[in-house]
């Protein structure tokens, strides 16, 4: 059993309140997925419930967690650089109980994962993993620790379609508990049976959580279902109360003017009204209290607004926006073929989705086409990459990163378009290195609209927007005016959003049945 009695965490720089008494008990059984938007705390309580130390520098928190005899096994959502920096042995030997396992049972993990049992002892470096082989990895690691409770932030990021399934498996498979954060709607709907929704509502001034257990599907149609409800009866409420007030008005009207016109000459008829005014009056104490039990207006987070493009980011039909060729696909370092025959031709506003397995190359040829495109006059590309910190500037706000002419109304603007995105005044003034990564895919997303481009290339654009946001997201993307070049495992954003889909493997690109 995992139980977090009464916890409470709050920012220490701006005070704001990430979770207010949050009661939680796991058992057994339950898949748990935290979902929440962008920036709402999320990763912080997986943290703080592996370890509350970790959380320390940057929250003030009160709480108890109780574990009991359970081993908690922690992936956390991004790998930290001291372990990139070793060879893929050192990080499965420094845990002593790797020692302990037999080659049979290292054999039955690496083939559950579809890995030789030679990776175990790899001189690779940690580092030169592809983003789906690091989470792999990192899964690898907690089976060989025999954990009894997964709390797993973002696993589905950066992983092949067929990592997924097996990822899905191993959850649905886990005996014990797993709680997990992922933005993989696909993922959540196959597994999730408890739901931890964390809000943040009233202009992120007031933090809200929900404990469902509950499908995510039946989660969310459950939950507008009661929001609509809601908001019939408060609108019901709120008319109904507005015509009794009308009534009363006209009741104090009546009896004010009858008074103000009553002659001395008629004192009974003075005091008749002088008493029915009273009991006017009374109506009024009456009218008020019946108000506070009135049914309130459902709170929850409003969706993020925001168009990426407009008419000028259309591109003709027939103009053909890339025609690549690549006879050899290389590793960075230049000793390993990835692919031969490389062929990509894009005409008009198409959205080509590059799918294949980890390590394939996928994000090297995307960086490649990135640079093709930049020697074009005749179109102007953004590029979103996998990892945002190769090109956001971490030590400046979101509004000094995005301004380039230092114009009073440009900055305005900036900041009226952050707020459509759900950035708060506080948030738009923090450093870029503080903020979650959807508020950083943010940056990249306003970046594109405000540039003008007309082809945006995105690596893996889904991975930190949160399930609720996941259909908006798609949408926009879908919608706008010029040509998109992907990469995913999103298998919604796949379908409802890509036009093509390439598999890349060692022959070069192969267009696949949608």
């Amino acid at each position: 059993m995992l139980q977090i009695k009464n916890l409470s965490l709050t920012h220490k720089k701006d005070l704001r309140v990430i979770i207010n008494d949050f009661n939680l008990v796991l058992n057994d059984g339950d898949k748990a997925v935290i979902i929440g938007e962008e920036g709402n705390g999320k990763s912080t309580l997986m943290k703080w419930i592996y370890d509350p130390s970790l959380t320390e520098s940057y929250t003030e928190g009160e709480g108890k967690r109780i574990i009991s005899n359970e081993r908690l096994g922690y992936l956390p959502q991004e790998m930290p650089d001291e372990d990139k920096k070793k060879t893929i042995y050192e990080y499965f030997t420094e845990k002593e109980i790797f020692w302990e396992k037999t080659p049979k049972e290292i054999s039955v993990i690496a083939r559950k994962f579809g890995m030789k049992s030679d990776f175990f002892y790899s001189s690779q470096i940690m580092g030169s993993l592809s983003g789906g082989e690091k989470v792999k990895t990192q899964l690898m690691r907690l089976f060989v620790q025999d954990v009894s409770v997964l709390l797993l932030d973002e696993p589905s990021n950066d992983i092949d379609i067929g990592t997924l399934t097996l990822l899905e498996k191993i959850i649905n498979d886990w005996k014990h508990i797993v709680l997990f954060i992922s933005h993989d709607e696909t993922l959540i709907e196959s597994t999730a049976n408890v739901v931890i929704h964390m809000e943040q509502i009233m202009r992120k001034t007031k933090a809200k959580y929900t404990v469902a257990k509950l499908p995510y599907k039946r989660y969310v149609e459950e939950r507008l279902q009661k929001f609509r409800i809601q908001e019939k009866r408060a609108l019901c409420d709120r008319r109904e109360k507005k015509i009794r007030d009308e009534k009363y008005q006209r009741v104090v009207q009546s009896v004010q003017h009858a008074l103000e016109n009553c002659s001395r000459q008629a004192p009974s008829q003075g005091k008749n009204l002088k008493d029915k005014m009273h009991t006017v009056k009374a109506m009024e104490k009456r009218f008020e209290k019946e108000d506070e039990k009135m049914t309130q207006m459902p709170e929850q987070e409003e969706e993020i607004f925001f168009k990426l493009g407009d008419k000028n980011s259309a591109i003709p039909v027939g103009k053909t926006v890339l025609e690549y060729e690549l006879s050899k696909l290389m590793t960075l370092d230049g000793k390993r073929i990835l692919a031969e025959g490389i062929y990509l031709k894009i005409k008009g506003s198409e959205k080509i989705c590059i799918t294949g397995i980890n390590g394939a190359g996928k994000t090297t040829l995307l960086k490649k086409i990135v640079e093709e495109l930049s020697k074009r006059n005749d179109i102007k590309r953004e590029y979103m990459p996998q990892n945002y910190e190769d090109l956001l500037e971490l030590d400046v706000t979101p509004v000094d990163y995005l301004d380039k002419t230092g114009d009073k109304e440009e900055r305005t603007r900036i900041r009226t378009y952050l707020g459509s995105l759900k950035y708060t005044p506080d948030e738009m003034n923090h450093p870029i290195g503080e903020l979650s990564g959807g508020q950083k895919a943010k940056i990249f997303l306003l970046k594109m609209s405000l540039s003008g481009a007309n082809v945006i290339i995105l690596d893996e654009p889904t991975r930190n927007f949160s399930p609720l946001s996941g259909p908006v997201i798609r949408k926009l993307i879908r919608d706008f005016p010029g040509a998109v070049i992907s990469i995913s495992h999103d298998r919604k954003y796949i379908e409802e959003v890509c036009d093509k889909i390439y598999r890349l493997n060692a022959e070069g690109l192969q267009l696949m049945d949608k």
